[in-house]
């Protein structure tokens, strides 16, 4: 069985093109690949997304309403934290693996960059992370602090 990406679209000519109608393997995950404890790689998983964001000053209360908007879009959204020159949004993301969750997270500020009215900033940071070492690091007391109070604040 080949696994496939909902929505992804065939590769156009080339060497590698295949016939009309077959879809492109997934290419990340092997079948029959297994993670720790033993859980198949294509089931989802939770990860934990800090995408950072910056560029040039922007009035501070349209940074806020813009932040604010993408939370009400995206209620997933845990925490985000601006200033008038950066911010930083915190979530978790449900993905197959870090790959597709980093691509998610990447696409996140430029696909929403005009239906929320957000500042033309750069990416200029991201981490992600699984579930299991986002908790480890925070029992050992050097990760980040839990998205308390959760939403949109100042820095």
């Amino acid at each position: 069985m080949r696994r496939v990406r909902p929505g992804t679209a065939a590769s156009r000519g080339g060497a590698g093109s295949r016939a009309a109608g077959e879809e492109r393997a997934l290419t990340s995950v092997a079948t029959g690949d297994t993670v720790r404890g033993g859980e198949p790689v294509d089931l989802p998983r939770l990860w934990h997304v800090t995408l950072s964001v910056s560029g040039e000053q922007a009035p501070i209360k349209e940074v806020r309403r813009a932040l604010e908007q993408l939370a009400h879009d995206h209620p997933f959204l845990l925490t985000s934290r601006y200033a008038d020159d950066h911010a930083e949004i915190r979530y978790w993301e449900e993905a197959r693996d870090l790959h597709d969750a980093a691509a998610v997270a990447l696409r996140l500020w430029g696909e929403h960059r005009q239906t929320a009215g957000l500042p033309p900033w750069e990416i200029v940071g991201l981490e992600v992370i699984d579930r299991a070492t986002y908790h480890q690091r925070i029992a050992e007391g050097y990760g980040p602090p839990p998205a308390s109070p959760v939403g949109v604040h100042p820095f």
